[in-house]
């Protein structure tokens, strides 16, 4: 896609096996590689909490990736469109950040981490934006507004410009960014 194309329209690329994602203007869809599990979400506030990329430990792990980028959304306000009872769960005693239990709901059949739920977190969901369909949301709506645990980074990967640095996570677990 172009730099210069038009990033105010949805760009719903194929990417993946579905092909019925959509994107209107306060919400859009999200959807599991295969396409079993699909997610609709706000795009601003007040049910899109937070957007940011995070490059602690447990996140480089389950990406199997450098760094995981995120938003977080109020649960009153996902809808689980399809493939509900398609997600597994796998939880986590105790996480890097907050030393509190985190649960990852999978696509039982791709493997997609749809989202995470924190004890740290109450009453949020924790996204993937690589799960997003509408491509142009990454880059606008969803583009990260803060960055956390900068400390583990890995070297030859820059900071993002523009963005709130933590070398930890946040010490208030929910930093809002305007939305």
């Amino acid at each position: 896609m172009a730099a210069t194309a038009d990033k105010s329209k949805p760009y719903i690329p194929l990417a993946g096996c579905a092909a019925d994602g959509w994107s209107k203007e306060d919400e859009a869809t999200a959807t599991c590689f295969c396409g079993a599990v699909q997610l609709a979400f706000p795009t601003e506030g007040p049910g899109l909490v937070n957007t940011f990329v995070c490059n602690c430990t447990d996140c480089r792990k389950i990406t199997a990736s450098m760094f995981a980028s995120n938003f977080t959304v109020a649960d009153t306000h996902l809808k689980h469109l399809r493939g509900r009872d398609n997600l597994k769960t796998f939880s986590q005693a105790e996480t890097i950040g907050s030393g509190n239990t985190m649960t990852n709901h999978f696509c039982s059949t791709c493997g997609t981490l749809m989202y995470r739920v924190g004890a740290s977190f109450p009453g949020m969901s924790i996204l993937r934006i690589g799960t997003v369909d509408d491509f142009n949301l990454h880059e606008t709506k969803l583009k990260p507004r803060v960055e956390q645990f900068t400390k583990d980074r890995v070297s030859w990967l820059h900071g993002l410009d523009g963005v709130k640095q933590f070398e930890r996570m946040p010490s208030t677990s929910r930093v809002k960014a305007p939305l």
